[in-house]
């Protein structure tokens, strides 16, 4: 019988220790009996998933996850979020990320209040950047509307050198500086001037503000970077894969590797998405693929959003309801080996991304890894194994068996 792989990434599960969650951390604190069987019955340890002179975005962390070395065919979020959207992008074309955002406060005064704009819908955010279309079209860009607060643009013959920050990165932070810098940087903050100018009163925002919403009141350009070129995933591994996401970057990563999206109704890419929904499409998948990526992106929008709760809630759902049905395949098909990580952490207490080792575990224990029977899927206990994977594309290696993860 043919073996199957799946990977489950709960986006930014990991963290520090949260003194309301009495000095534990999320995974201390839920109840999550699945993840800590895999933990004690299968290899527990830590890995270095992204290199530790970069950024640990999603990006670079879910290539280095499915053993694509970042420093080699990374060159920016926004070419991956372009693919899912099915913008193709020319030789010179620099596709850029465009969130919708809250910012307070004028001026040199101005800071940033929601990186989401409250999770601002996607018809609304659709109306301010079509808007703003009209109202720059001799700048020769191209806005195009995503869902929610995340969005695109393309920057025909742009410059992907710019200096940008992730919105999420400078939350109640004054924005001075953080604005785009660098050659290239004037259109970009011309841009950005002109869509809070816009903004200000539009339709749509008069009615948040009257529903006692954050407002959509100005767009933040980041993530640059022009189209990679990337070996497909049955080139490089010989299997066949599909990849169950909600959200455009992890979907756009699987298009570059050849990997099959599968939509799955009610993914949402937040705390409230269909987590037994994946979790059937992801088994369904597996009748005639080899491997399946599943993405969870809740546990990182709760660590964004500064929410304890909302991050044990979203680490016990994904428990609960899908590794659940998962670990059932794995124990009674007993052809399925299953890796369960977080692709950085997502401290509740910093509200972004961390560059830190994070738990990972693989059950069946494959060869190479040690089991530890009795430990849970903690951060803590993963450290006290002393297992370590330092180069995050190494674990593909383990999970397939004898392949060459690196």
């Amino acid at each position: 019988m043919a073996r199957k792989y799946l990977i489950l990434i709960g986006d930014g599960m990991s963290d520090w220790p949260i003194a309301s969650l009495g000095d534990r951390t999320p995974l201390e604190a839920a109840e999550k009996p699945n993840m800590d069987y895999m933990a004690s019955h299968g290899a527990l340890g830590m890995v270095q998933v992204v290199p530790e002179e970069m950024y640990p975005g999603s990006d670079v962390s879910n290539l280095s996850i499915i053993g694509y070395d970042p420093r080699e065919v990374y060159t920016g979020r926004s070419p991956l979020e372009a693919a899912s959207m099915g913008i193709e992008l020319g030789k010179e074309d620099v596709a850029v990320r465009c969130n919708v955002v809250a910012l307070r406060n004028d001026g040199a005064d101005s800071e940033m209040e929601d990186f989401s704009a409250g999770h601002i819908t996607s018809a609304e955010s659709a109306e301010l950047l079509n808007d703003l279309q009209e109202k720059v079209k001799e700048k020769g860009v191209r806005f195009h509307p995503g869902v929610s607060y995340r969005n695109l643009m393309v920057w025909p013959e742009g410059n992907d050198r710019v200096e940008t920050t992730p919105p999420h990165d400078i939350h109640g932070k004054k924005i001075t500086e953080y604005l785009p810098r660098g050659e290239g940087a004037d259109l970009l903050l011309d841009l950005m001037a002109a869509s809070r100018e816009l903004f200000e009163d539009h339709p749509v925002n008069l009615k948040r503000r009257a529903e006692g919403k954050p407002e959509g009141n100005s767009i933040w350009l980041w993530g640059q970077g022009k189209a990679p070129r990337i070996q497909t995933f049955k080139e490089k591994y010989g299997l066949t894969g599909s990849v169950v996401a909600a959200v455009d970057l992890i979907k756009g990563i699987g298009i570059y590797c050849g990997l099959e999206i599968v939509q799955v109704p009610g993914a949402t890419g937040y705390v409230d998405t269909n987590y037994r929904g994946k979790a059937e499409h992801a088994l369904r998948e597996l009748e005639t693929k080899d491997f399946v990526l599943i993405h969870v992106e809740a546990p990182d929008e709760a660590g964004h959003n500064g929410s304890a709760p909302d991050k044990v809630r979203a680490i016990e759902r994904i428990d609960k309801e899908m590794l659940s049905l998962l670990l059932a395949r794995a124990r009674d098909g007993k052809d399925l080996s299953m890796l369960l990580l977080p692709d950085h952490p997502t401290p509740v207490s910093i509200r972004t991304h961390a560059q830190e080792p994070v738990p990972f575990v693989i059950y069946p224990a494959p060869e190479g890894l040690r089991s530890h029977p009795g430990k849970r899927y903690t951060e803590a206990d993963a450290r006290s194994t002393g297992q370590f994977v330092d180069i995050g594309t190494r674990l593909m290696g383990y999970l397939i068996g004898g392949r060459d993860g690196t």
